[in-house]
């Protein structure tokens, strides 16, 4: 047998396609479960309904003749062989989770895109010289549990497990103990696997592919993050009998601090973003004049001198304005990723992988986080996107097209063949 190159591959790259509606009903099939209330889908991480879904993906990889193994976060890797055990696989995943309104594709077409691939290298018979897992990370949406990308930052050496088994929800309940409830505790080391590379297909999030009819989106880098919580002090008096000049309005302080920080994004477009998020007012009545505000900062850039530059001239700018009200303020970093960019080598894999295909595409940065940016710490890692309906994500109303997932994948399965290497006998 003899490891079939490139030139090879494009050879053949016309006829080799998924099947999509094998694919998409897969989708359709992972969306009962756990149905949302208006069309998507709540299958938060460890609950019954996500314990359903790796029942189900689990039977449909072991139909496929994979093995499931299975680490002590639950992280789940179905594996087909390749032709040189001695090799690291080639890694295909992201997440079933969702959010407790999420929609029907959010990680969930990166790990059935995954099984797709399976199925249609075994309808054609094609070996790869290094052996494939499909991928399903525990809680990549934080929604129930924080921090998101939760056991891929385990993998990837950032938290320990013991300290990802003691996260609580609103309840009270923890990752350890909801983790053997559902029966998807194993006992693999997390992290112990090795990997010749991680690729991971996500919708876009964002509404530039759509917005530009491009099929495909190859991912460069993924924003980094900043994220502050300013805490801000005036004083609090009645709004109707307080003269304008004696008022020390918190609120009015936030106002113009939110201002500043879209002025700071947009002097970095088009990349940077930067907006406030939460935000607590106190004492929160209508005739009162706020005496305190709490909100946070969220800014974001692909690269790490940018996201610098926002947060310093935030922090002059926004004691320009406090000082100019008579406020006190207190600035507390309570979140940061540093920039991501992805492996040169697999990046190439999926823009020849569009070429060979003849889709359109272009280069993307993503502005989300997913398991991918913390994969890429510890192996070789690109992501492959396709559109979505106005971009929206996080939300029931999320949508895509079958001709959109389907471009996704073509483009991720060839991305993984000439990684893995095809063999002929």
């Amino acid at each position: 047998m003899t490891e079939t190159n490139i030139s090879a591959l494009d050879m053949r790259g016309k006829n080799l396609r998924i099947n999509s509606d094998r694919l998409w009903d897969s989708l359709m099939d992972m969306a009962k479960i756990g149905p949302g209330v208006a069309g998507g889908n709540n299958r938060q991480t460890l609950t019954d309904e996500d314990a359903e879904g790796r029942r189900v993906f689990q039977q449909w990889c072991e139909a496929e003749g994979m093995t499931m193994g299975l680490d002590k976060l639950g992280n789940m890797f179905a594996h087909r062989d390749g032709t040189d055990p001695t090799l690291p696989p080639v890694m295909i995943g992201s997440h079933l989770d969702t959010q407790p309104t999420g929609g029907k594709y959010d990680g969930v077409l990166g790990v059935l895109a995954g099984l797709e691939i399976i199925r249609t290298l075994n309808d054609t018979g094609i070996k790869t010289k290094h052996p494939i897992e499909v991928v399903n990370w525990t809680n990549e949406e934080g929604a129930r549990f924080s921090p998101p990308m939760m056991s891929s930052s385990v993998f990837a050496g950032m938290y320990s497990t013991e300290w990802v088994y003691d996260r609580e929800d609103a309840d009270g309940k923890t990752v350890g103990d909801e983790l053997a409830r559902i029966g998807w505790l194993g006992d693999e080391d997390v992290g112990a696997r090795k990997m010749a590379a991680f690729f991971e297909l996500h919708i876009e999030q964002g509404p530039i592919l759509e917005d530009e009819n491009i099929d495909v989106g190859v991912v460069t880098h993924g924003q980094g993050l900043k994220w502050l919580q300013v805490t801000l002090t005036g004083k609090s008096s009645h709004t109707g009998s307080t003269p304008m000049k004696n008022r020390v309005n918190a609120g009015l302080g936030m106002a113009r601090i939110t201002q500043l920080v879209d002025e700071i994004a947009w002097s970095h477009a088009p990349l940077a973003v930067g907006a406030v998020g939460h935000c607590d007012v106190y004492p929160n009545s209508r005739n009162i004049i706020p005496g305190k505000v709490v909100f946070t900062i969220d800014f974001r850039h692909p690269t790490q001198e940018v996201i610098d530059d926002m947060e310093q001239r935030f922090r002059k700018g926004a004691q320009v304005i406090i000082d100019e009200i008579g406020l006190t303020m207190e600035i507390e970093q309570v979140g940061q990723f540093d920039p991501v960019t992805f492996d040169e080598g697999c990046v190439s894999a999926v823009r020849r992988a569009a070429e060979r295909l003849g889709y359109a595409h272009r280069d993307i940065v993503s502005g989300a986080g997913h398991d991918a940016c913390l994969i890429n710490r510890v192996a070789p890692t690109a992501m492959v996107m396709c559109p979505c309906v106005d971009g929206l994500s996080h939300n029931e109303a999320e949508e895509i097209s079958k001709e959109w997932a389907a471009a996704g994948t073509d483009v991720l399965f060839h991305a993984v063949l000439e990684t893995a290497g095809i063999v002929d006998d």
